[in-house]
């Protein structure tokens, strides 16, 4: 399918692939340079480090996003075990190391029930939580600390895909998780290390579904802007 300016005007709804270190805001921006129209968002942020489905709302359809949002996720991606970070992720550096080799498979899989249905869920002080009219990573740059309560959150599906062998630095486990919206999977790491005891942090996400669509249909900035057609 081609579109003209005029299409996403009227309204359209676009399945992005978003790349690695990208900010959702970045391939808004990127798509409203391309379609030059200035009414386009997005359906749910993904961190710079996490790549996968965004859904992309323009024109009259930018009234759809908020249904969008409240969809199920899905999600895969990677915790590694035996430290922690700050962030919760890899924006930030590994600390505070604990031994881990005493953690067997089955208790690293039985781990997942405490954290299936419905949970309390603490979001990490590096997000984009308003508190005060500022974000909550502005302030945690800043050195301020911000407490947040536990919100409410449901896990549908959490699944150990694969437990990868310890060659070299810290085990490494690959997981899929179905979950409500307003779910952290950085905060999941982190409640997973600490129900372990070792500590863990998100190594790497990928969004694979929002409802019923899939990161397999989605497309990139450029597949759109090559399927642009002059407006008439």
């Amino acid at each position: 399918m081609n579109y003209t300016k005029e299409d996403f005007e009227q309204g359209q709804v676009l399945l992005i692939n978003k790349p690695l270190e990208w900010t959702s805001f970045d391939v808004v921006q990127k798509l409203s340079y391309i379609i030059k129209i200035k009414k386009i968002g997005h359906a749910g942020t993904l961190d710079p480090l996490a790549t996968g489905l965004l859904i992309i709302c323009t024109g009259k359809f930018t009234k759809k996003i908020n249904e969008y949002m409240a969809q199920e996720k899905e999600y895969t991606g990677t915790f590694t075990l035996g430290a922690t970070t700050p962030t919760y992720d890899l924006e930030s550096d590994p600390e505070n190391f604990k031994p881990f080799d005493h953690i067997t498979e089955e208790e690293i899989k039985s781990a997942t029930l405490r954290f299936t249905g419905e949970i309390q869920q603490v979001p990490p002080a590096h997000s984009a939580i308003k508190v005060g009219g500022k974000r909550v990573y502005e302030l945690a740059r800043q050195g301020k600390e911000v407490k947040l309560e536990p919100r409410k959150v449901r896990i549908k599906e959490f699944e150990i895909v694969k437990i990868d062998p310890i060659a070299i630095g810290l085990p490494v486990i690959h997981f899929r998780v179905v979950c409500t919206t307003g779910t952290y999977i950085r905060s999941l790491a982190k409640d997973f290390g600490e129900a372990l005891g070792c500590g863990a942090y998100l190594s790497s996400l990928c969004r694979t579904r929002i409802g019923e669509y899939l990161v397999t249909d989605a497309q990139t900035t450029q597949d759109i802007q090559e399927k642009m057609k002059p407006s008439l």
